[in-house]
Parts: structure tokens; C-alpha cells; sequence
């Protein structure tokens, strides 16, 4: 595949000259999360009917000339599953987009339940994508030829896959249910995620850890965390959760012991082995006063007729999402027909003006949802 490799600011500029002018582009993102500790955008590529670009955000520092791509309306940005590329763009480039057409979004409103990108290539287009760098390390350079290829082609075919959704959507009347969609996911950006001391009370398995075990994993989360950060690799490539948890729950008495956990190498003890012990002596010399705890659960009093309401909810969804050939999980979550339970609307326009609730949910559940209330 044919494609442009861009890494100087005017070489992006040359790339909006030429498509600005244009009804549609494709675009996708590749970052670094998998690999680093220090998520970032590490490449953005672009493609039009004709031409794709691949575009190096570790080469070319200012991407706002994008803009004039993203956030002109009339220009429909074409991306799949648009949530984590439009949260990154937010966060590391200050970019917005405008004309959203997520070809996710629209393989679910027609009743697609494999929403991959290769499934849904394969299905509606009979292609097949290549696998083998779903899990490369973006932020490397030079990137090969073949993870080049690789991620061009994960734009190339979106223009003619939108087509092909849209026509299917316009066929059954359902293009305007996309839309709304399509407008709201336009609001996405991005949050910081909490942090903080208690972060190790989240890993799978900390809740059989005895109050001294987690004093133990609470250090030797956090002596992984700063190995990671210093040396910006994934935690995971550090040292993975089992080791920290066997480690917590039976605790290694000497260096030596260190071998014998899942994911400890030889060497790893060599290198490591001071840091591991002097973390695993730190948890244990914790006073028992002092030791970490789950916070208790919280209570909720048990409200039988708000359950009532919810389960009647849930059974006119699932009957309307059989008759519209859709997941029953994307056409409303159980979050949202809790909050309409407790609201307990009588009317459309009651529903609508729950929070969260769409126009296209009304049109497609509204009656089902009201009549179960009733």
C-alpha cells in the first residue's frame, strides 16, 4: 500500500493543503500505553479515498494545523471506536473533532455484536486485516515497513466501510439514531484517572491478601511503579501481579527464595533482589495498628419496588432489542434504567429529560419503557 511518511512540520502542513478541501477523511490513532509506562500519542495516520499519510507526532511537535481537518464541519472525520483516539488527541494534541462518523457506532445500530474492526471489515467488505502488530511499541524508532503498512491500513478502507454503513442505516431508517450518537461521542475528552496509595487495593486477588499481605503489596506495588516510571516501561514488563500477590501471601525469607515466584527469572533476582526483600521487610514491619484495610461495603437499603421497576425495564428492553435485531447492552445500559426507575417517568418528553437518555432511545424504547413503568 501506497502511503506518505510524515515527520516535519511542513511536510503536515503539505498534508492539510491537500485534504482540506475534501467531503471526508479517516483517521486512527497508535500509542504507546501497552509498552510505556508514560502513555502518548505516537502516531496519527490519515486517509482519503485516494491517499493515506502517516503522520510521526514524536517528529513533528505542533499538530494543530490538524484542526483545520478536525474541526471543520464540513468535514466528516471517519474513525472506529473513537472513544481512546479522541481522548488522546484531547489530552496530548489539544485537537476537537467535528463531523464524527464512528463506524463502530454504526455496525452496533444496525446489530452487529463483533465490533472489531476486522470483523467488521470481513463482513461488510471481505477483507482481512493483518494481526501482527496489534501489540507493537509505537513510540519505537524507525518504525519497520511493516508496522508502517500495518497501520495504514487501518484507515485505508474506512471510507468505503462508512459508505457501506450509512447506505445499510438509510435502509432501515436508522441513520439518525447513528447521528445523535455520533454528535454526543463528539464531546469526548479527556480525564485524568484517579491515583493515589489505594490503587493496589484493585488489583485482581488483593481482596485474599490477609491486612499484613496487603501492607506487603502496597510496597511492592509501589516499589513497580517506580521501576516503571524510571525506566518508562509498562508495569506489567516489570513484573506482573501474580509475582506481587504470591509474594504478599507468602512471603520469600531470603533473596534466594525470590526464583520460585511466578515471573522472577534468576536474573531478575540478581538485579533486583535487594529492592524486592527490602520491600517485602517494609510491609512486614508495618504496625498491626497500621495495616492497610478494604474500605467496608457500603450498604444500600433494599428497595423492592425500584427492583421491581428495573427488572420490568430490563424485559421491555430485551423484547424491543430482539424485535430491532440489537444488543439489548447498547441500545441501554442497566445504570440508565435504574436512574429512569427512580425518576419514574409518565410521558416522552419526561423520559428525554432524564439525564443520559437520547431522542433515539425514546423513539426505539420510549413506549416499551413507559408501558413497564405503568
Amino acid at each position: 500500500m501506497d502511503y506518505e511518511y510524515i515527520d516535519t512540520p511542513e511536510g503536515l502542513r503539505s498534508v492539510v493543503e491537500r485534504l482540506r478541501d475534501l467531503p471526508l477523511i479517516a483517521a486512527d490513532t497508535e500509542a504507546a500505553g501497552y509498552h510505556r509506562y508514560f502513555d502518548r500519542l505516537s502516531l496519527i495516520q490519515l486517509s482519503s479515498r485516494d491517499e493515506h499519510f502517516l503522520i510521526d507526532p514524536l517528529a513533528v511537535a505542533d499538530l494543530g494545523p490538524l484542526a483545520e481537518l478536525f474541526e471543520d464541519p464540513a468535514i466528516e472525520t471517519i474513525f472506529h471506536d473513537s472513544d481512546y483516539d479522541l481522548r488522546i488527541l484531547d489530552r496530548d494534541a489539544g485537537l476537537r473533532v467535528t463531523g464524527l462518523f464512528d463506524t463502530q457506532t454504526a455496525a452496533a445500530f444496525l446489530g452487529e455484536r463483533s465490533l472489531g474492526l476486522g470483523s467488521i471489515l470481513e463482513k461488510h467488505m471481505g477483507l482481512k486485516l493483518p494481526k501482527e502488530h496489534q501489540r507493537a511499541d509505537w513510540a519505537e524508532r524507525p518504525l519497520t515497513e511493516s508496522m508502517k503498512q500495518y497501520a495504514a491500513s487501518d484507515t485505508a478502507h474506512l471510507p468505503e466501510l462508512r459508505d457501506r454503513l450509512r447506505d445499510a442505516l438509510e435502509k432501515i431508517g436508522r441513520m439518525a439514531w447513528a447521528q445523535e450518537e455520533f454528535v454526543r461521542r463528539e464531546l469526548t475528552r479527556w480525564t485524568e484517572p484517579e491515583e493515589g496509595r489505594e490503587a493496589f487495593l484493585r488489583m485482581k486477588g488483593a481482596r485474599d491478601l490477609t491486612p499484613r499481605g496487603l501492607a506487603i503489596l502496597r510496597d511492592l506495588f509501589e516499589w513497580r511503579e517506580k521501576v516503571a516510571r524510571e525506566r518508562d516501561q509498562a508495569t506489567f514488563r516489570v513484573l506482573g501481579n501474580q509475582a506481587l500477590l504470591e509474594m504478599s501471601a507468602k512471603p520469600p525469607q531470603t533473596e534466594k527464595d525470590l526464583p520460585s515466584y511466578t515471573g522472577i527469572s534468576e536474573g531478575l533476582a540478581q538485579r533486583r533482589g535487594r529492592e524486592l526483600m527490602a520491600a517485602v521487610r517494609s510491609g512486614l514491619a508495618v504496625p498491626d495498628g497500621e495495616l492497610p484495610r478494604f474500605p467496608p461495603a457500603k450498604r444500600w437499603d433494599r428497595d423492592p419496588d425500584h427492583d421491581a421497576r428495573v427488572e420490568s425495564l430490563k424485559q421491555a428492553r430485551n423484547r424491543r432489542a430482539e424485535q430491532l435485531d440489537m444488543d439489548p447492552g447498547f441500545m441501554m445500559s442497566r445504570n440508565l434504567m435504574e436512574d429512569i426507575a427512580r425518576a419514574k417517568p409518565t410521558t416522552a418528553e419526561e423520559l428525554l429529560a432524564v439525564p443520559n437518555v437520547r431522542r433515539w432511545q425514546v423513539e426505539a424504547l420510549g413506549e416499551a419503557l413507559l408501558k413497564a413503568l405503568r
